[in-house]
């Protein structure tokens, strides 16, 4: 099988690579595949414990063409064709998971390892939207694991963006801190979600860099979030 041979060329390769190519997160390698329009990634589980699952979405319908896991074994939980997709059993730490998906244009847009039914690790994301839903998870999550860091991360986080808040909070006609606390701490995760990409629309940002790379510093939130 081709596979197995490509495997010890991506092998290898893995041992020179860094595992931060991506993003924010240190165990996904995107690799060229030599076999044309086929997507490659290999998906290492850096989180320091075995995994039962990984959940994976893409920009566009695909194919898996093959999800062989080194560690463990991991198969789809419901077919092989769509946009989103489970992939349930067991990997051990440090296990990998090369992932072969067709067409190669499609990229994943979110992936977070599965312990259970609970999420593990640091998520990877690349769209406004899939933070939104990060951050109203993040959030319910921590008001019962933790209220006072949640409430400290907040106030770090406006204090971080006092200036800029001031002035937004100006052009908007609502004070952005008076509006957010009472939602943060009460709503359900759909409801800040939903306020998140109120504010985004607002801001008139339309894609994940332009807002991570513009005015306002989310790093107090993404601490306390995992993110």
């Amino acid at each position: 099988m081709m596979f197995g041979k490509r495997l010890l060329v991506v092998l290898a390769l893995v041992t020179a690579m860094s595992l931060s190519t991506v993003a924010a997160v240190d165990y996904i390698v995107p690799l060229t595949n030599p076999d044309g329009d086929i997507g490659l990634w290999l998906l290492n589980n850096t989180t320091g414990a075995p995994v039962t699952g990984i959940q994976i979405e893409f920009s566009q319908p695909v194919t898996i063409v093959s999800s062989n896991a080194i560690g463990g074994n991991l198969v789809p939980l419901q077919g092989t064709s769509g946009s989103a997709f489970t992939f349930v059993g067991s990997l051990v730490s440090y296990g990998t998971f090369p992932l072969e998906w067709e067409p190669a244009s499609a990229q994943p847009t979110f992936i977070v390892w599965l312990s259970g039914a609970a999420a593990v690790g640091t998520p990877y994301f690349t769209t406004i939207e899939k933070l939104g839903y990060l951050f109203g998870v993040g959030i319910v999550y921590m008001r019962q694991a933790d209220p006072a860091g949640l409430q400290a991360a907040f106030a770090q986080f406006f204090a971080d963006n006092g200036a800029y808040f001031a002035v937004l909070s100006q052009s908007l006609g609502m004070s952005l801190q008076d509006s957010l606390l009472p939602i943060i701490m009460s709503a359900p995760a759909e409801g800040i979600q939903n306020f998140f990409n109120t504010i985004i629309g607002m801001l008139g940002v339309t894609d994940l860099s332009g807002l991570l790379g513009g005015d306002v510093d989310f790093s107090s939130l993404f601490q306390v979030l995992g993110l």
